[in-house]
Protein backbone atom coordinates (compact mmCIF):
# COMPACT_ATOMS: atom_id res chain seq x y z
CA UNK A 1 0.00 0.00 0.00
CA UNK A 2 1.28 3.15 -1.34
CA UNK A 3 0.43 6.36 1.03
CA UNK A 4 -0.18 9.61 -0.76
CA UNK A 5 -0.33 13.29 0.78
CA UNK A 6 -1.84 15.00 -1.73
CA UNK A 7 -1.37 19.11 -1.15
CA UNK A 8 -2.88 21.94 -3.04
CA UNK A 9 0.05 24.65 -3.86
CA UNK A 10 -0.08 27.59 -1.35
CA UNK A 11 -1.50 31.00 -2.55
CA UNK A 12 -1.62 33.02 -5.80
CA UNK A 13 -2.61 36.67 -6.17
CA UNK A 14 -5.48 34.75 -8.56
CA UNK A 15 -6.84 32.85 -5.76
CA UNK A 16 -7.31 36.26 -3.73
CA UNK A 17 -9.06 37.47 -7.04
CA UNK A 18 -11.03 34.35 -7.67
CA UNK A 19 -9.57 34.34 -10.80
CA UNK A 20 -9.52 31.18 -12.95
CA UNK A 21 -5.97 30.01 -13.24
CA UNK A 22 -6.26 26.29 -15.20
CA UNK A 23 -2.96 26.16 -16.94
CA UNK A 24 -1.81 29.49 -17.22
CA UNK A 25 1.76 29.53 -15.03
CA UNK A 26 1.23 31.95 -12.26
CA UNK A 27 3.48 32.26 -9.46
CA UNK A 28 3.03 32.22 -5.49
CA UNK A 29 2.05 35.37 -3.33
CA UNK A 30 4.16 35.72 -0.14
CA UNK A 31 0.97 34.49 1.58
CA UNK A 32 1.70 31.34 -0.26
CA UNK A 33 5.00 30.85 0.35
CA UNK A 34 4.38 31.39 3.83
CA UNK A 35 1.84 29.02 3.94
CA UNK A 36 3.88 26.09 2.26
CA UNK A 37 7.15 27.28 4.80
CA UNK A 38 4.29 26.26 7.84
CA UNK A 39 2.96 22.96 5.93
CA UNK A 40 6.74 21.93 5.42
CA UNK A 41 7.00 22.22 9.49
CA UNK A 42 4.20 19.88 9.73
CA UNK A 43 5.21 17.82 7.55
CA UNK A 44 9.15 17.38 8.97
CA UNK A 45 7.66 14.54 11.39
CA UNK A 46 6.62 12.17 8.74
CA UNK A 47 8.53 10.18 6.95
CA UNK A 48 8.13 11.41 3.16
CA UNK A 49 10.25 8.96 0.28
CA UNK A 50 9.86 11.23 -2.78
CA UNK A 51 8.03 14.56 -3.99
CA UNK A 52 6.02 15.35 -7.05
CA UNK A 53 4.92 18.24 -8.13
CA UNK A 54 2.24 19.99 -11.57
CA UNK A 55 4.81 21.58 -13.36
CA UNK A 56 2.86 24.34 -13.14
CA UNK A 57 4.70 27.41 -10.82
CA UNK A 58 2.51 27.79 -8.27
CA UNK A 59 2.46 23.60 -7.66
CA UNK A 60 6.14 23.91 -8.49
CA UNK A 61 7.19 26.50 -5.79
CA UNK A 62 5.20 25.07 -2.94
CA UNK A 63 7.20 21.71 -3.82
CA UNK A 64 10.17 23.08 -3.65
CA UNK A 65 10.02 24.93 -0.60
CA UNK A 66 8.40 21.66 1.18
CA UNK A 67 11.74 19.02 -0.65
CA UNK A 68 14.24 22.07 0.94
CA UNK A 69 13.08 21.31 4.40
CA UNK A 70 12.29 17.47 3.66
CA UNK A 71 15.71 17.25 2.61
CA UNK A 72 13.90 15.46 -1.30
CA UNK A 73 14.60 16.90 -4.67
CA UNK A 74 11.06 17.31 -6.89
CA UNK A 75 10.17 15.42 -9.47
CA UNK A 76 7.99 16.92 -11.90
CA UNK A 77 5.08 15.54 -14.07
CA UNK A 78 2.77 17.54 -16.24
CA UNK A 79 0.03 14.86 -15.84
CA UNK A 80 -0.91 16.60 -12.50
CA UNK A 81 -1.73 19.59 -14.16
CA UNK A 82 -5.16 21.25 -13.07
CA UNK A 83 -7.98 21.58 -15.91
CA UNK A 84 -7.26 23.51 -18.57
CA UNK A 85 -9.87 25.99 -18.57
CA UNK A 86 -9.62 27.22 -22.03
CA UNK A 87 -11.24 30.57 -22.32
CA UNK A 88 -12.06 31.14 -18.90
CA UNK A 89 -8.08 30.98 -18.09
CA UNK A 90 -7.38 34.74 -16.03
CA UNK A 91 -10.86 35.37 -15.45
CA UNK A 92 -12.81 36.46 -12.37
CA UNK A 93 -16.45 34.71 -11.66
CA UNK A 94 -17.66 37.87 -12.24
CA UNK A 95 -16.49 38.56 -15.25
CA UNK A 96 -17.45 35.29 -16.49
CA UNK A 97 -21.03 35.24 -15.23
CA UNK A 98 -21.73 38.60 -17.04
CA UNK A 99 -20.10 37.34 -20.23
CA UNK A 100 -20.58 34.18 -20.92
CA UNK A 101 -23.86 33.28 -18.64
CA UNK A 102 -24.59 30.21 -20.36
CA UNK A 103 -21.11 28.62 -19.73
CA UNK A 104 -21.51 30.03 -16.11
CA UNK A 105 -24.56 28.35 -15.62
CA UNK A 106 -23.54 25.07 -17.11
CA UNK A 107 -20.38 24.71 -15.00
CA UNK A 108 -22.68 25.74 -12.27
CA UNK A 109 -24.66 22.73 -12.86
CA UNK A 110 -21.50 20.41 -12.95
CA UNK A 111 -20.61 20.60 -16.52
CA UNK A 112 -17.83 22.59 -18.99
CA UNK A 113 -18.84 25.92 -19.45
CA UNK A 114 -15.34 26.80 -21.11
CA UNK A 115 -14.79 26.92 -24.83
CA UNK A 116 -11.52 24.69 -25.46
CA UNK A 117 -9.44 23.50 -22.80
CA UNK A 118 -10.95 20.42 -21.30
CA UNK A 119 -13.49 19.03 -19.18
CA UNK A 120 -13.39 17.85 -15.80
CA UNK A 121 -13.70 14.57 -16.14
CA UNK A 122 -10.96 14.51 -19.10
CA UNK A 123 -8.68 15.98 -16.31
CA UNK A 124 -9.81 13.40 -13.69
CA UNK A 125 -8.73 10.66 -16.12
CA UNK A 126 -5.42 11.99 -16.67
CA UNK A 127 -4.82 12.87 -13.07
CA UNK A 128 -5.37 9.89 -11.48
CA UNK A 129 -3.87 7.87 -13.88
CA UNK A 130 -0.96 9.84 -12.94
CA UNK A 131 -1.20 9.49 -9.08
CA UNK A 132 -1.50 5.21 -9.76
CA UNK A 133 1.42 5.34 -11.94
CA UNK A 134 3.39 7.11 -9.07
CA UNK A 135 2.35 4.79 -6.68
CA UNK A 136 3.37 1.42 -8.72
CA UNK A 137 6.77 3.21 -9.00
CA UNK A 138 6.81 3.93 -5.16
CA UNK A 139 4.83 0.14 -3.86
CA UNK A 140 4.75 0.75 0.57
CA UNK A 141 6.31 4.55 0.55
CA UNK A 142 4.87 7.91 1.09
CA UNK A 143 4.63 10.44 -1.53
CA UNK A 144 3.95 13.78 -1.16
CA UNK A 145 1.52 15.23 -4.76
CA UNK A 146 1.99 19.08 -4.61
CA UNK A 147 -1.44 19.65 -7.10
CA UNK A 148 -4.54 21.69 -7.34
CA UNK A 149 -7.43 21.87 -6.17
CA UNK A 150 -9.51 19.81 -9.44
CA UNK A 151 -7.04 17.35 -9.13
CA UNK A 152 -7.67 16.49 -5.56
CA UNK A 153 -10.73 16.62 -6.00
CA UNK A 154 -10.45 13.99 -8.84
CA UNK A 155 -8.36 11.60 -6.47
CA UNK A 156 -10.60 12.10 -3.84
CA UNK A 157 -13.87 11.34 -6.04
CA UNK A 158 -12.06 7.97 -7.41
CA UNK A 159 -11.30 6.72 -3.90
CA UNK A 160 -15.12 7.11 -2.69
CA UNK A 161 -16.28 5.93 -6.20
CA UNK A 162 -17.11 8.51 -7.87
CA UNK A 163 -17.56 10.49 -11.52
CA UNK A 164 -16.10 13.77 -10.90
CA UNK A 165 -19.52 15.39 -12.21
CA UNK A 166 -20.99 12.86 -9.37
CA UNK A 167 -18.23 14.55 -6.57
CA UNK A 168 -19.51 17.54 -7.34
CA UNK A 169 -22.93 17.26 -6.19
CA UNK A 170 -21.99 14.61 -3.37
CA UNK A 171 -20.26 17.61 -1.15
CA UNK A 172 -16.15 17.08 -2.08
CA UNK A 173 -15.72 20.34 -1.35
CA UNK A 174 -12.51 22.40 -2.59
CA UNK A 175 -9.30 22.24 -0.70
CA UNK A 176 -7.35 25.36 0.67
CA UNK A 177 -4.44 26.35 -0.45
CA UNK A 178 -1.73 24.12 1.17
CA UNK A 179 -4.13 21.80 2.52
CA UNK A 180 -3.00 18.22 2.63
CA UNK A 181 -5.49 15.33 1.65
CA UNK A 182 -4.32 11.76 2.56
CA UNK A 183 -4.92 8.96 0.28
CA UNK A 184 -4.10 5.35 0.10
CA UNK A 185 -3.50 3.38 -2.93
CA UNK A 186 -3.85 -0.44 -2.85
CA UNK A 187 -4.26 -3.18 -5.62
CA UNK A 188 -3.80 -0.40 -7.84
CA UNK A 189 -7.01 1.68 -6.35
CA UNK A 190 -7.16 4.87 -4.83
CA UNK A 191 -8.88 4.42 -1.57
CA UNK A 192 -9.43 6.91 1.28
CA UNK A 193 -7.00 6.70 4.33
Amino acid sequence: MTTLLLVRHGETDWNNERRWQGHADRPLNERGREQARVLAEELAARPVDAIYASDLRRARETAEILAARLGQAVRVDPRLREVDVGSWSGLAHGEIEASDPAGFRRWREGGKGWEGGESYEQMGERVVAAVLALAAEHPGETLVVVTHGGSIRACRAAAAGLGYGRSRASGIGSTENCAVVELRVAAGALTAA
